[in-house]
């Protein structure tokens, strides 16, 4: 059986008992990096003092998904304990596994989702933002053509859906320069800049985007923005 398990974006606490139970009861861990899943598999050791299978943890990430894929199908068919997880949060938001899920919907091989936190909704409640129409763009694009392109299609977006709430990823080393390229095109759009959510350094910046472009922004980073 595949396990589909969410494990915390940033605070171990968060992790859930059934979480917990499913990843050490596997005998085959997924990881999109197997340092962090460890940290995480000591941390599950020392805080639910759960009797551990014998477990082999696998890297898998983007770049190895199609590789590993066979391998994957023939321990599920031997009915393998499969838990598949991301670094942090849900497996599949912005982390790999999609092509996996396609596999095995179209074999119809049986998986189980184990729910848990995503940085998305946790940022968008920190946002003040009305949560009711949102939607997720992933990362940023890189480029400015790109992301001027993507600001007039949210544009069209909230002309059809109004009050459209969009959140996205986005990297401390290009941050500034989306939030200058936003600022520039709209200027009175509301944003909420949250960053390391349920860590130590915790911090949400609100505003628009030419009061908080400047800002020295560290850490792994939700951006909420809301247009007029």
């Amino acid at each position: 059986m595949l396990y589909v398990v969410g494990t915390p974006i940033g605070n171990l606490d968060d992790l859930s008992l059934r979480q917990a139970k499913t990843i050490l009861s596997s005998d085959i861990i997924l990881a999109e990096d197997t340092r962090s899943a460890q940290t995480l598999i000591n941390y599950i050791k020392n805080a639910y003092k759960l009797p551990t299978a014998s477990y082999k943890l696998i890297s898998y990430y983007r770049d190895n998904e199609f590789e590993k894929l066979p391998q994957v199908l023939q321990w599920l068919t031997d009915g393998k304990k499969v838990s598949l997880i991301s670094e942090s949060g849900m497996p599949l938001i912005s982390d790999p596994g999609l092509l996996l899920i396609k596999s095995v919907i179209k074999k119809n091989v049986p998986f189980i989702v184990v729910p848990g936190p995503t940085a998305v909704t946790t940022a968008l409640i920190y946002s003040g933002f009305n949560p009711k129409h949102f939607l997720f763009l992933g990362f940023f694009p890189k480029k400015s053509s790109e992301i001027n392109s993507l600001i007039k299609q949210l544009i069209e977006i909230n002309k059809i859906i109004p009050k459209t709430v969009f959140v996205f990823y986005e990297s401390p080393k290009r941050i500034n320069n989306a939030l200058q390229i936003i600022g520039s095109s709209l200027p009175d759009a509301d944003l909420a800049v949250c960053r390391e959510l349920t860590k130590k350094f915790e911090q949400v910046v609100h505003g628009k985007a030419k009061d908080i472009e400047k800002q020295n922004y560290r850490g792994e980073l939700v951006v909420v923005m809301k247009l007029q």
